[in-house]
């Protein structure tokens, strides 16, 4: 991944570590009032994050548990237990900024995705910012979605 002209040492050294894959670990809702933490996905979700040395950023992640969907409303409820966006990525000021190219919610589309970005080890820790969210009754939010380094070999 390239970094911006005028990326901080900080932003260089992420824009290094974000690029691989990433196996998802969770995506969790933390309330802003009470820092209650909910599973968006599930207790096991399933997903990757690719991010490439070219900055391309593809990110895709599913509830557990999803049944294969065989009718209309199943089909749309499968379509609610998941998230996928892919795009042109960049780093700057500690974020991860994606324009978002093609996404399972079409209005993300031409925009941008900016996350936070942070490491535990071997884990990246992407948040949003706090937003009201209508997933729960328009709850102030953050998503915290937690991946791991996938090992080579």
């Amino acid at each position: 991944m390239v970094p911006t002209s005028s990326a901080s040492a900080s932003d260089k050294d992420n824009c290094e570590k974000i690029v691989g894959v990433w196996t998802l670990v969770s995506v969790v809702y933390v309330d802003q009032a009470t820092q209650e933490r909910t599973p968006v996905l599930g207790e096991h979700p399933r997903g990757r994050q690719i991010a490439t040395a070219g900055g391309q950023w593809l990110a895709v992640a599913t509830a557990d548990g999803r049944p294969v969907p065989k009718t209309d409303a199943e089909r749309a409820r499968a379509l609610q237990t998941m998230i996928a966006y892919t795009g042109r990525c960049r780093v700057e000021d500690g974020k991860v900024i994606t324009k978002v190219e093609a996404a399972c919610n079409e209005a993300w589309v031409g925009g941008e995705q900016t996350r936070f970005v942070r490491f535990e080890g071997d884990r990246l820790l992407i948040e949003s910012p706090p937003m009201p969210h209508p997933n729960v009754n328009d709850k102030i939010v953050k998503i915290v979605v937690i991946w791991e380094r996938e090992k080579s070999g």
